[in-house]
Protein backbone atom coordinates (compact mmCIF):
# COMPACT_ATOMS: atom_id res chain seq x y z
CA UNK A 1 0.00 0.00 0.00
CA UNK A 2 2.73 1.80 0.55
CA UNK A 3 5.20 0.77 -2.27
CA UNK A 4 2.34 1.48 -5.01
CA UNK A 5 2.25 5.42 -4.48
CA UNK A 6 6.06 5.86 -3.86
CA UNK A 7 6.81 3.77 -7.23
CA UNK A 8 3.88 5.65 -9.07
CA UNK A 9 5.74 8.77 -8.43
CA UNK A 10 9.50 7.75 -9.67
CA UNK A 11 8.24 7.35 -13.31
CA UNK A 12 6.81 11.23 -13.44
CA UNK A 13 10.79 12.22 -12.93
CA UNK A 14 11.29 10.56 -16.57
CA UNK A 15 11.39 13.82 -19.18
CA UNK A 16 7.34 14.10 -20.68
CA UNK A 17 9.04 12.28 -24.10
CA UNK A 18 10.01 9.43 -22.41
CA UNK A 19 6.81 8.98 -20.29
CA UNK A 20 3.32 10.13 -20.12
CA UNK A 21 2.95 13.09 -22.61
CA UNK A 22 0.59 15.59 -21.80
CA UNK A 23 -0.64 16.71 -18.60
CA UNK A 24 -4.29 14.81 -18.91
CA UNK A 25 -2.48 11.62 -19.31
CA UNK A 26 -0.45 12.81 -16.07
CA UNK A 27 -3.91 13.57 -14.24
CA UNK A 28 -5.14 10.39 -15.24
CA UNK A 29 -2.42 8.01 -14.63
CA UNK A 30 -2.48 10.10 -10.94
CA UNK A 31 -5.90 8.90 -10.23
CA UNK A 32 -5.31 5.42 -11.48
CA UNK A 33 -2.34 4.85 -8.95
CA UNK A 34 -4.03 6.20 -5.98
CA UNK A 35 -7.22 3.49 -7.24
CA UNK A 36 -4.88 1.21 -6.70
CA UNK A 37 -3.94 2.05 -3.27
CA UNK A 38 -7.40 2.63 -2.20
CA UNK A 39 -8.11 -0.87 -3.57
CA UNK A 40 -5.19 -1.57 -1.37
CA UNK A 41 -6.24 0.04 1.71
CA UNK A 42 -9.92 -1.87 0.98
CA UNK A 43 -8.18 -4.65 0.89
CA UNK A 44 -6.82 -4.00 4.07
CA UNK A 45 -10.20 -3.55 5.69
CA UNK A 46 -11.43 -6.47 4.01
CA UNK A 47 -9.28 -9.09 5.69
CA UNK A 48 -8.87 -7.20 8.90
CA UNK A 49 -10.03 -9.42 11.72
CA UNK A 50 -12.91 -7.08 12.95
CA UNK A 51 -13.83 -9.42 15.91
CA UNK A 52 -10.20 -8.71 17.74
CA UNK A 53 -9.46 -4.99 16.73
CA UNK A 54 -7.27 -4.15 18.95
CA UNK A 55 -4.71 -6.64 17.71
CA UNK A 56 -2.21 -5.51 15.72
CA UNK A 57 -2.36 -6.88 12.25
CA UNK A 58 -0.91 -7.31 9.02
CA UNK A 59 2.30 -7.00 10.58
CA UNK A 60 5.25 -6.17 8.84
CA UNK A 61 8.78 -6.45 11.37
CA UNK A 62 11.80 -5.94 9.34
CA UNK A 63 15.56 -4.59 10.74
CA UNK A 64 16.57 -0.98 9.59
CA UNK A 65 18.87 -0.07 11.35
CA UNK A 66 20.37 -2.63 13.80
CA UNK A 67 23.20 -1.31 15.53
CA UNK A 68 20.33 1.32 17.19
CA UNK A 69 17.49 -0.80 17.21
CA UNK A 70 15.87 0.73 14.54
CA UNK A 71 12.91 -1.41 12.89
CA UNK A 72 10.93 -0.51 9.78
CA UNK A 73 8.04 -2.45 11.56
CA UNK A 74 4.45 -1.27 10.24
CA UNK A 75 1.00 -2.71 11.29
CA UNK A 76 -2.47 -1.97 11.81
CA UNK A 77 -5.49 -2.07 14.38
CA UNK A 78 -8.65 -0.70 14.91
CA UNK A 79 -7.38 2.55 15.73
CA UNK A 80 -5.43 3.02 12.70
CA UNK A 81 -7.92 1.05 10.09
CA UNK A 82 -10.67 3.81 10.05
CA UNK A 83 -7.59 6.65 8.72
CA UNK A 84 -5.94 4.63 6.34
CA UNK A 85 -8.85 3.78 4.16
CA UNK A 86 -9.86 7.54 4.59
CA UNK A 87 -6.28 8.18 3.49
CA UNK A 88 -6.29 6.62 0.73
CA UNK A 89 -10.15 7.62 -0.81
CA UNK A 90 -9.23 11.48 -0.29
CA UNK A 91 -6.22 11.09 -2.24
CA UNK A 92 -8.09 9.20 -4.78
CA UNK A 93 -11.29 11.53 -4.83
CA UNK A 94 -8.29 14.44 -5.16
CA UNK A 95 -7.12 13.24 -8.02
CA UNK A 96 -10.11 12.13 -9.77
CA UNK A 97 -11.81 16.01 -9.15
CA UNK A 98 -8.09 17.36 -11.04
CA UNK A 99 -8.98 15.48 -14.22
CA UNK A 100 -11.40 18.03 -15.09
CA UNK A 101 -10.41 20.36 -12.53
CA UNK A 102 -6.66 20.42 -12.46
CA UNK A 103 -5.00 23.44 -10.35
CA UNK A 104 -3.91 26.57 -12.14
CA UNK A 105 -0.85 26.54 -12.85
CA UNK A 106 0.25 23.71 -14.55
CA UNK A 107 2.95 21.40 -14.38
CA UNK A 108 0.99 18.61 -14.00
CA UNK A 109 3.88 16.06 -13.74
CA UNK A 110 5.48 17.80 -10.24
CA UNK A 111 1.83 18.38 -8.97
CA UNK A 112 1.23 14.27 -9.55
CA UNK A 113 4.52 13.20 -7.52
CA UNK A 114 3.88 15.64 -5.32
CA UNK A 115 0.46 14.42 -3.93
CA UNK A 116 1.57 10.54 -4.53
CA UNK A 117 4.38 10.99 -2.08
CA UNK A 118 2.07 13.21 0.33
CA UNK A 119 0.18 10.06 0.23
CA UNK A 120 3.34 7.80 1.19
CA UNK A 121 3.67 9.94 4.13
CA UNK A 122 0.29 10.04 5.32
CA UNK A 123 -0.65 6.61 4.95
CA UNK A 124 2.87 5.95 6.80
CA UNK A 125 2.08 7.52 9.89
CA UNK A 126 -1.20 5.61 10.29
CA UNK A 127 0.82 2.26 9.91
CA UNK A 128 4.05 3.03 11.59
CA UNK A 129 4.67 0.99 15.00
CA UNK A 130 8.14 2.58 15.33
CA UNK A 131 8.83 5.39 17.11
CA UNK A 132 11.45 6.84 14.52
CA UNK A 133 9.61 5.56 11.57
CA UNK A 134 6.44 7.27 13.02
CA UNK A 135 8.65 10.91 13.09
CA UNK A 136 10.05 9.81 9.20
CA UNK A 137 6.81 9.52 8.05
CA UNK A 138 5.19 12.70 9.98
CA UNK A 139 8.66 14.62 7.98
CA UNK A 140 7.68 13.33 4.73
CA UNK A 141 4.33 15.93 4.24
CA UNK A 142 6.14 18.60 5.32
CA UNK A 143 7.94 19.44 1.78
CA UNK A 144 5.00 18.43 -0.40
CA UNK A 145 2.74 20.03 1.33
CA UNK A 146 4.83 23.19 1.37
CA UNK A 147 5.57 22.81 -2.50
CA UNK A 148 1.81 22.50 -3.37
CA UNK A 149 1.25 25.57 -1.08
CA UNK A 150 4.02 27.59 -2.55
CA UNK A 151 3.31 26.96 -6.51
CA UNK A 152 0.07 26.28 -6.99
CA UNK A 153 -2.03 28.26 -3.99
CA UNK A 154 -3.24 32.02 -4.24
CA UNK A 155 -1.72 35.42 -4.58
CA UNK A 156 -0.60 35.02 -1.09
CA UNK A 157 1.00 31.73 -1.22
CA UNK A 158 4.80 32.80 -0.22
CA UNK A 159 3.94 34.09 3.09
CA UNK A 160 1.13 30.85 4.08
CA UNK A 161 3.84 28.44 2.99
CA UNK A 162 6.99 29.96 4.70
CA UNK A 163 4.14 29.97 8.16
CA UNK A 164 3.24 26.67 7.27
CA UNK A 165 7.08 25.07 7.31
CA UNK A 166 8.19 27.11 9.81
CA UNK A 167 5.57 26.15 12.16
CA UNK A 168 5.59 22.58 11.59
CA UNK A 169 9.24 21.95 11.50
CA UNK A 170 9.44 24.10 14.97
CA UNK A 171 6.59 21.42 16.24
CA UNK A 172 8.97 18.48 14.45
CA UNK A 173 11.77 19.55 16.26
CA UNK A 174 9.99 19.86 19.77
CA UNK A 175 8.06 16.18 18.90
CA UNK A 176 11.34 14.68 17.84
CA UNK A 177 13.19 15.76 21.33
CA UNK A 178 10.29 13.92 23.33
CA UNK A 179 10.46 10.61 21.35
CA UNK A 180 14.06 10.75 22.35
CA UNK A 181 13.71 11.14 25.89
CA UNK A 182 10.97 8.00 25.71
CA UNK A 183 13.91 5.86 23.55
CA UNK A 184 16.41 6.81 25.42
CA UNK A 185 14.65 5.96 28.81
CA UNK A 186 12.51 3.18 27.95
CA UNK A 187 15.31 1.31 26.32
CA UNK A 188 13.05 0.25 23.04
CA UNK A 189 11.53 2.19 20.21
CA UNK A 190 8.88 -0.25 19.56
CA UNK A 191 5.66 1.37 19.65
CA UNK A 192 3.86 -1.81 20.30
CA UNK A 193 5.53 -2.86 23.41
CA UNK A 194 5.94 0.86 24.77
CA UNK A 195 1.65 0.55 24.96
CA UNK A 196 1.94 -2.50 26.28
CA UNK A 197 4.37 -1.25 29.31
CA UNK A 198 1.78 1.49 29.61
CA UNK A 199 4.49 3.84 31.06
CA UNK A 200 6.61 1.03 33.44
CA UNK A 201 9.47 1.71 33.31
CA UNK A 202 9.48 5.75 33.13
CA UNK A 203 9.62 7.32 35.99
CA UNK A 204 6.93 10.41 36.71
CA UNK A 205 9.33 13.47 35.31
CA UNK A 206 10.01 11.81 32.02
CA UNK A 207 6.42 10.44 31.83
CA UNK A 208 5.52 14.68 32.31
CA UNK A 209 8.42 15.83 30.53
CA UNK A 210 7.56 13.07 27.40
CA UNK A 211 4.21 14.16 27.45
CA UNK A 212 4.96 17.75 27.32
CA UNK A 213 7.26 17.66 24.28
CA UNK A 214 5.65 14.78 22.60
CA UNK A 215 2.25 16.83 23.17
CA UNK A 216 3.19 19.95 21.82
CA UNK A 217 4.92 18.60 18.80
CA UNK A 218 1.69 16.99 18.01
CA UNK A 219 -0.63 20.33 18.78
CA UNK A 220 0.96 21.95 16.31
CA UNK A 221 -0.12 19.97 13.75
CA UNK A 222 -3.55 19.28 15.07
CA UNK A 223 -3.52 22.23 15.15
CA UNK A 224 -4.23 23.61 18.86
CA UNK A 225 -5.41 27.37 20.39
CA UNK A 226 -3.16 29.16 20.52
CA UNK A 227 -0.08 27.38 17.72
CA UNK A 228 -3.18 27.20 14.92
CA UNK A 229 -2.29 30.54 13.29
CA UNK A 230 -0.55 28.93 10.76
CA UNK A 231 -3.74 27.25 9.59
CA UNK A 232 -5.99 30.08 8.13
CA UNK A 233 -3.33 30.79 5.84
CA UNK A 234 -2.42 27.76 4.59
CA UNK A 235 -5.51 26.74 3.69
CA UNK A 236 -6.81 30.15 2.13
CA UNK A 237 -4.16 30.27 -0.33
CA UNK A 238 -3.84 26.50 -0.71
CA UNK A 239 -5.05 24.90 -4.31
CA UNK A 240 -8.41 22.90 -3.73
CA UNK A 241 -6.54 19.63 -3.74
CA UNK A 242 -3.89 20.76 -0.63
CA UNK A 243 -7.12 21.90 1.43
CA UNK A 244 -8.95 19.02 1.33
CA UNK A 245 -5.58 16.77 2.07
CA UNK A 246 -4.72 19.16 4.97
CA UNK A 247 -8.30 19.28 6.80
CA UNK A 248 -8.99 15.93 5.72
CA UNK A 249 -5.85 13.96 6.83
CA UNK A 250 -3.06 16.19 8.07
CA UNK A 251 -4.65 17.33 11.13
CA UNK A 252 -5.46 13.93 12.30
CA UNK A 253 -2.12 13.21 12.22
CA UNK A 254 -1.44 15.14 15.53
CA UNK A 255 -4.40 13.64 16.84
CA UNK A 256 -3.41 10.20 16.28
CA UNK A 257 -0.32 10.91 17.67
CA UNK A 258 -1.58 11.85 20.95
CA UNK A 259 -3.56 8.23 20.99
CA UNK A 260 -1.36 6.34 19.36
CA UNK A 261 1.96 7.49 21.43
CA UNK A 262 1.06 10.34 24.36
CA UNK A 263 -1.77 8.49 26.17
CA UNK A 264 -0.24 4.90 26.36
CA UNK A 265 3.11 5.84 26.70
CA UNK A 266 2.91 8.28 29.16
CA UNK A 267 -0.15 8.03 31.11
CA UNK A 268 1.03 10.38 34.22
CA UNK A 269 2.25 12.79 32.16
CA UNK A 270 -1.24 12.35 30.64
CA UNK A 271 -3.12 13.10 33.89
CA UNK A 272 -0.75 15.99 34.58
CA UNK A 273 -1.20 18.13 31.58
CA UNK A 274 -4.86 16.47 30.89
CA UNK A 275 -6.49 19.49 32.37
CA UNK A 276 -4.70 21.95 30.71
CA UNK A 277 -4.52 20.11 27.12
CA UNK A 278 -8.92 20.61 28.01
CA UNK A 279 -8.55 23.90 28.86
CA UNK A 280 -6.74 24.81 25.58
CA UNK A 281 -9.24 22.61 24.13
CA UNK A 282 -12.33 24.20 24.91
CA UNK A 283 -10.65 27.64 24.25
CA UNK A 284 -10.39 26.65 20.56
CA UNK A 285 -13.64 25.25 19.83
CA UNK A 286 -14.92 28.93 21.37
CA UNK A 287 -12.42 30.97 19.91
CA UNK A 288 -12.85 29.01 16.47
CA UNK A 289 -16.18 29.77 16.24
CA UNK A 290 -16.06 33.43 17.32
CA UNK A 291 -13.31 33.58 14.66
CA UNK A 292 -15.69 31.80 11.89
CA UNK A 293 -18.45 34.64 12.66
CA UNK A 294 -16.57 37.55 11.54
CA UNK A 295 -15.02 35.92 8.82
CA UNK A 296 -15.69 37.01 5.13
CA UNK A 297 -13.95 34.74 2.57
CA UNK A 298 -15.59 31.33 2.80
CA UNK A 299 -12.42 29.04 2.46
CA UNK A 300 -11.09 31.23 5.70
CA UNK A 301 -14.51 30.47 7.41
CA UNK A 302 -13.99 26.47 6.93
CA UNK A 303 -10.40 26.90 7.86
CA UNK A 304 -11.47 28.33 11.79
CA UNK A 305 -14.47 25.80 11.87
CA UNK A 306 -11.63 23.38 11.27
CA UNK A 307 -9.91 24.99 15.12
CA UNK A 308 -13.24 24.73 16.75
CA UNK A 309 -13.97 20.97 15.43
CA UNK A 310 -10.40 20.00 16.42
CA UNK A 311 -10.92 21.35 19.83
CA UNK A 312 -13.66 18.77 20.26
CA UNK A 313 -11.43 16.15 19.12
CA UNK A 314 -8.37 17.37 21.86
CA UNK A 315 -11.71 17.27 24.17
CA UNK A 316 -12.00 14.42 24.18
CA UNK A 317 -8.19 13.13 24.37
CA UNK A 318 -7.78 14.89 27.69
CA UNK A 319 -10.70 13.08 29.24
CA UNK A 320 -8.61 10.41 29.40
CA UNK A 321 -11.69 8.14 29.23
CA UNK A 322 -12.83 5.43 26.73
CA UNK A 323 -15.39 7.79 25.73
CA UNK A 324 -13.62 10.88 25.02
CA UNK A 325 -10.69 9.48 22.82
CA UNK A 326 -13.66 7.27 20.82
CA UNK A 327 -15.30 10.27 20.33
CA UNK A 328 -11.89 11.82 19.43
CA UNK A 329 -11.56 8.93 16.72
CA UNK A 330 -14.82 9.36 15.52
CA UNK A 331 -14.75 13.04 15.53
CA UNK A 332 -11.31 12.57 13.45
CA UNK A 333 -12.81 10.61 10.14
CA UNK A 334 -15.95 12.64 10.90
CA UNK A 335 -14.14 15.81 9.91
CA UNK A 336 -12.41 14.24 7.66
CA UNK A 337 -15.03 13.32 5.12
CA UNK A 338 -17.11 16.64 6.31
CA UNK A 339 -14.29 19.52 5.76
CA UNK A 340 -12.84 17.58 3.05
CA UNK A 341 -16.65 17.78 1.49
CA UNK A 342 -16.72 21.48 2.40
CA UNK A 343 -13.40 21.98 1.13
CA UNK A 344 -14.21 21.02 -2.87
CA UNK A 345 -17.42 22.61 -2.57
CA UNK A 346 -15.33 25.89 -1.29
CA UNK A 347 -13.37 25.22 -4.55
CA UNK A 348 -16.03 24.47 -6.94
CA UNK A 349 -17.78 28.17 -5.70
CA UNK A 350 -14.79 30.02 -6.72
CA UNK A 351 -14.38 28.63 -9.44
CA UNK A 352 -17.58 29.32 -10.87
CA UNK A 353 -18.11 32.49 -8.98
CA UNK A 354 -14.54 33.76 -9.51
CA UNK A 355 -14.67 34.72 -5.85
CA UNK A 356 -14.58 33.05 -2.47
CA UNK A 357 -16.03 36.45 -0.49
CA UNK A 358 -19.42 36.04 0.80
CA UNK A 359 -19.90 39.54 0.29
CA UNK A 360 -19.58 39.45 -4.05
CA UNK A 361 -21.13 35.88 -3.83
CA UNK A 362 -24.35 37.70 -2.91
CA UNK A 363 -27.61 35.67 -1.96
CA UNK A 364 -30.04 33.75 -4.09
CA UNK A 365 -27.06 30.34 -4.99
CA UNK A 366 -30.26 28.02 -4.50
CA UNK A 367 -32.05 30.28 -7.17
CA UNK A 368 -28.94 30.21 -9.47
CA UNK A 369 -27.31 27.00 -8.79
CA UNK A 370 -29.16 24.47 -6.73
CA UNK A 371 -27.47 21.91 -6.88
CA UNK A 372 -24.40 23.34 -5.81
CA UNK A 373 -26.40 25.17 -2.76
CA UNK A 374 -27.85 22.02 -2.03
CA UNK A 375 -24.28 20.02 -1.19
CA UNK A 376 -23.24 22.88 0.39
CA UNK A 377 -25.74 22.82 2.58
CA UNK A 378 -25.62 19.37 3.89
CA UNK A 379 -21.95 20.06 4.28
CA UNK A 380 -22.65 22.59 6.32
CA UNK A 381 -25.39 20.97 8.56
CA UNK A 382 -23.51 17.75 8.76
CA UNK A 383 -20.14 19.91 10.14
CA UNK A 384 -22.54 21.53 12.95
CA UNK A 385 -23.57 18.21 14.06
CA UNK A 386 -27.13 17.76 13.12
CA UNK A 387 -28.57 14.20 14.68
CA UNK A 388 -28.59 11.53 11.76
CA UNK A 389 -25.13 12.64 10.21
CA UNK A 390 -21.44 11.81 11.24
CA UNK A 391 -20.52 15.36 13.08
CA UNK A 392 -22.73 14.68 15.88
CA UNK A 393 -21.44 11.31 17.19
CA UNK A 394 -17.84 13.28 17.85
CA UNK A 395 -19.11 16.21 19.26
CA UNK A 396 -21.34 14.24 21.60
CA UNK A 397 -19.44 11.78 22.75
CA UNK A 398 -17.17 14.56 23.65
CA UNK A 399 -19.71 16.34 25.63
CA UNK A 400 -20.66 12.90 27.54
CA UNK A 401 -16.35 12.33 28.29
CA UNK A 402 -15.97 15.69 29.57
CA UNK A 403 -19.16 15.11 31.76
CA UNK A 404 -17.87 11.39 33.00
CA UNK A 405 -13.84 12.08 32.76
CA UNK A 406 -10.93 9.42 34.20
CA UNK A 407 -11.52 9.42 37.91
CA UNK A 408 -8.31 10.49 38.37
CA UNK A 409 -8.89 14.07 36.56
CA UNK A 410 -11.01 16.88 38.25
CA UNK A 411 -13.88 16.33 37.57
CA UNK A 412 -15.91 19.60 38.20
CA UNK A 413 -13.36 21.04 36.16
CA UNK A 414 -14.28 18.81 33.05
CA UNK A 415 -17.89 19.23 33.93
CA UNK A 416 -16.95 23.40 32.87
CA UNK A 417 -15.55 22.17 30.20
CA UNK A 418 -18.05 20.42 29.04
CA UNK A 419 -20.22 23.28 29.33
CA UNK A 420 -18.28 25.94 27.49
CA UNK A 421 -17.99 23.76 24.59
CA UNK A 422 -21.27 22.97 24.39
CA UNK A 423 -21.78 26.63 23.74
CA UNK A 424 -19.01 26.73 21.44
CA UNK A 425 -21.53 23.69 19.34
CA UNK A 426 -24.22 26.54 19.56
CA UNK A 427 -22.05 29.16 17.74
CA UNK A 428 -21.30 26.26 15.61
CA UNK A 429 -24.87 26.03 14.26
CA UNK A 430 -25.08 30.47 14.33
CA UNK A 431 -22.12 30.67 11.97
CA UNK A 432 -22.87 27.90 9.42
CA UNK A 433 -26.74 28.96 9.21
CA UNK A 434 -25.08 32.58 8.78
CA UNK A 435 -23.18 31.63 5.89
CA UNK A 436 -26.14 29.53 4.06
CA UNK A 437 -28.65 32.78 4.68
CA UNK A 438 -25.93 35.06 3.32
CA UNK A 439 -25.11 32.97 -0.05
CA UNK A 440 -27.83 30.54 -0.63
CA UNK A 441 -31.12 32.13 0.11
CA UNK A 442 -32.34 35.80 -0.50
CA UNK A 443 -32.82 37.45 -3.45
CA UNK A 444 -29.91 37.28 -6.53
CA UNK A 445 -27.43 40.02 -6.62
CA UNK A 446 -28.09 42.31 -9.70
CA UNK A 447 -24.69 41.41 -11.36
CA UNK A 448 -25.59 37.92 -10.98
CA UNK A 449 -29.40 37.50 -11.87
CA UNK A 450 -28.38 37.17 -15.82
CA UNK A 451 -24.84 34.60 -15.46
CA UNK A 452 -24.90 31.47 -16.34
CA UNK A 453 -23.71 29.34 -13.84
CA UNK A 454 -21.88 26.09 -14.70
CA UNK A 455 -23.28 22.74 -13.89
CA UNK A 456 -21.41 20.27 -11.77
CA UNK A 457 -19.34 17.98 -13.77
CA UNK A 458 -19.01 14.46 -13.67
CA UNK A 459 -15.33 14.70 -11.69
CA UNK A 460 -16.97 16.95 -9.12
CA UNK A 461 -20.00 14.36 -8.43
CA UNK A 462 -17.42 11.23 -8.87
CA UNK A 463 -15.46 13.07 -5.57
CA UNK A 464 -18.77 14.93 -3.55
CA UNK A 465 -20.94 12.06 -3.64
CA UNK A 466 -19.12 9.67 -1.36
CA UNK A 467 -18.38 11.44 1.04
CA UNK A 468 -22.04 12.80 1.23
CA UNK A 469 -22.52 8.84 1.29
CA UNK A 470 -20.14 7.89 4.22
CA UNK A 471 -21.27 11.07 5.98
CA UNK A 472 -24.43 9.23 6.34
CA UNK A 473 -23.91 5.58 6.95
CA UNK A 474 -21.50 6.86 9.82
CA UNK A 475 -24.01 9.25 11.14
CA UNK A 476 -26.80 6.97 11.00
CA UNK A 477 -24.90 3.71 11.96
CA UNK A 478 -21.78 4.78 14.02
CA UNK A 479 -21.47 1.36 15.16
CA UNK A 480 -19.11 0.85 12.52
CA UNK A 481 -16.81 2.71 13.55
CA UNK A 482 -17.20 2.48 17.59
CA UNK A 483 -16.82 -1.85 17.27
CA UNK A 484 -13.02 -1.39 15.56
CA UNK A 485 -12.04 1.67 18.27
CA UNK A 486 -13.57 0.78 21.49
CA UNK A 487 -11.69 -2.42 22.44
CA UNK A 488 -8.21 -0.90 20.97
CA UNK A 489 -8.96 2.08 23.24
CA UNK A 490 -9.17 0.65 26.04
CA UNK A 491 -5.96 -1.51 25.89
CA UNK A 492 -4.00 1.75 24.52
CA UNK A 493 -5.58 3.57 28.17
CA UNK A 494 -4.00 0.60 30.46
CA UNK A 495 -7.70 -1.30 30.47
CA UNK A 496 -8.32 -4.94 29.66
Amino acid sequence: MLAVPLAGALPLLLPAERFLRGDAAVRRYGTAVSGVALLLALAVAAVFDHGDPRRMQLELDRSWASSIDLRFHLGVDGVSLPLVVLTALLTFLCFVYTVRHPPAGGHARLFTALVLVLEVGMLGTFVALDLMLFFVFFEVVLIPMYVVIMLWGGPERRAAAYKFILYTLLGSGVLLVGLLLVAVNAGTLDMVELAARHGRGLSHGVQVAAFLLIGLGLAVKVPMWPLHTWLPDAHTQAPTVGSVLLAGVLLKMGTYGFVRIALPVAPEGAEVWAPWLGLLAVIGIVYGSLACLAQRDLKRLIAYSSVGHMGFVLLGIATLSPVGVNAALFGNVAHGLITGLLFFLAGGIKERYGTGELASLGGGMLTTAPRLAAFLTFASVASLGLPGLAGFWGEALALLGAYRPDGGLPRETFVTFMVVAALGAVLTAAYFLRMLAKITHGPVAEDRRDAVIPAITPSEYAAWVPLIALTLLVGLWPKLLLDLTTAPVRALLGGG
